[in-house]
């Protein structure tokens, strides 16, 4: 196969302009169509020199037919040169927003959003909106948010409900059995402690802040307070990973056949498969968005989709990542714009949202 540099200007015009007519199309491209496109309308080169590269494109393995007497189709190789000049600063000429407002209509969307969860699934539904693809948005969530009240009550001897109530509105029980029988004062005296002190917190540095406390100001209702909360919040569950998809309906017009199509779906139905695929091809340390021709490889059901996703990071830390999954034919530089934006401002919205809510890497 030729890479982009063997090929020559002419050649890496022509090919950028099928491509181009492809995804607004979705029709094989025949020489005609692209003598009278945009790229080639003062009639700088007649449809014959066209019908001529295009045979040599061909045979570089940049071209496809998919019928004898069709057009021509780009093939994954083309499609990952024409990505390679996006991401060299190269400006398509398929209409679409422009990068301001790629930018404006994500700050937009994200006005007004508050939680960790609330945070993940408008990233999922934004990027599903600007790709015409699949949204995705997977994360660890500290747990459970910040803290709003925390509340014992006292079941039985050494048996004590424990509930936990978040910014966000999420609402969790726990009955914990401790060493020794607690009176309601005492209780009382622990769900007070925390309520006053950590109100607004994040659930994971209450830990943190309360083994820290405990060491400075010795006393004993802080260390009942801290013994309450390891119950409440375990520290193997101090993080949670959230998957968010949206936008899998994009693709039901796709052109492949019913139980191949059942199979892609049913893949991006499930969550785990996902995050097992991200896994391994998006790596917390790249810097810049990753776009995937082989997801075959992986996961054969998604033969014919392509993956843009980066990981989002905050305070510097990957905590997951953004993504789209869409048809080879999707609108590539909207796509990563979109997806590079989203994970550069990460750090900003979720700040933004509920102050430093997410945990750990998941990826």
């Amino acid at each position: 196969m030729a890479s982009m540099n063997q090929m020559t200007i002419r050649q890496r015009q022509i090919l950028t302009a099928i491509v181009e007519n492809y995804i607004s199309t979705g029709e094989p491209v025949s020489s005609g169509a692209i003598a009278r496109s945009q790229a080639f309308e003062n009639g700088a080169m007649s449809a014959a020199t066209i019908r001529n590269e295009m045979a040599d494109l061909a045979d570089a393995g940049m071209l496809e037919q998919p019928h004898t007497s069709a057009g021509r189709i780009p093939s994954a190789e083309a499609f990952r040169m024409y990505v390679a000049q996006l991401h060299g600063g190269f400006a398509g000429r398929l209409p679409g927003l422009s990068l301001a407002e790629v930018q404006s209509q994500i700050d937009s969307s994200f006005a007004g959003v508050a939680g960790a969860q609330a945070l993940l699934a408008r990233t999922s539904h934004v990027l599903a909106t600007l790709s015409s693809g699949v949204g995705l948005a997977i994360g660890a969530i500290a747990n459970a948010d910040l803290l709003e009240h925390v509340h014992f009550s006292r079941l039985a001897a050494r048996r004590v409900l424990a509930v936990l109530v978040t910014r966000s509105g999420m609402v969790r029980d726990r009955v914990l059995s401790i060493d020794r029988d607690l009176s309601l004062r005492e209780l009382e005296t622990a769900a007070n402690f925390l309520n006053e002190h950590y109100r607004g917190w994040n659930i994971e540095r209450v830990r943190a802040e309360l083994a820290q406390r405990l060491e400075r100001e010795r006393s004993d209702y802080r260390e009942l307070a801290q013994q309450l909360w390891a119950g409440t919040v375990p520290e193997a569950a101090h993080a949670e990973q959230a998957v968010y998809v949206e936008g899998v309906a994009n693709l039901v017009g796709l052109p492949e056949d019913r139980a191949q199509l059942r199979e892609m779906l049913a893949a991006l139905e499930t969550k785990q498969r996902l995050v097992e695929l991200l896994n391994a091809y998006i790596d917390s340390r790249q810097e810049s968005v990753r776009v995937v021709f082989d997801l075959e490889e992986q996961a054969p059901e998604m033969a014919g989709l392509v993956l843009i996703a980066a990981p989002a990071r905050v305070g510097g830390e990957s905590v997951g990542t953004v993504g789209v999954i869409g048809p080879k034919r999707m609108h590539y530089e909207n796509a990563m714009s979109a997806v590079s934006y989203i994970a550069q401002v990460f750090d900003r919205i979720s700040s933004d949202a509920a102050g430093g809510m997410f945990g750990p890497p998941p990826l």
